[in-house]
């Protein structure tokens, strides 16, 4: 196995956990997810984070009881998801508004 190959396979292509890559698959591939993490970026209160804001839109309510984890079943709450990535992530958002 060469290098690039390993780095890839214990990072899951980039992200530190399969949970966190899963989030950010997720996050960035579903329509209903991603305007909703735009909408936790442009909206998000002062002391808060856009991934806190994120993670209690998909956990609480009537969408926690149908959304509260990736169709692949990774609560978005998992103490396994790299909270530092997914603020990256949710940053990167900023330029879609």
């Amino acid at each position: 196995m060469n290098e690039t190959t390993s780095t890839m396979t214990e990072t899951h292509n980039g992200y530190a956990t399969y949970e966190t890559w899963n989030a950010a698959l997720y996050v960035l591939n579903d329509e209903f997810l991603y305007n909703t993490a735009v909408a936790c970026v442009r909206f998000c209160a002062e002391g808060d984070t856009p991934w806190a804001k994120f993670v209690r839109c998909m956990m609480e309510g009537q969408i926690g009881r149908f959304l509260g984890s990736t169709p692949d079943g990774v609560a978005w709450d998992s103490a396994e998801i790299d909270t530092r990535q997914m603020e990256r992530l949710m940053a990167d958002l900023r330029s879609g508004y």
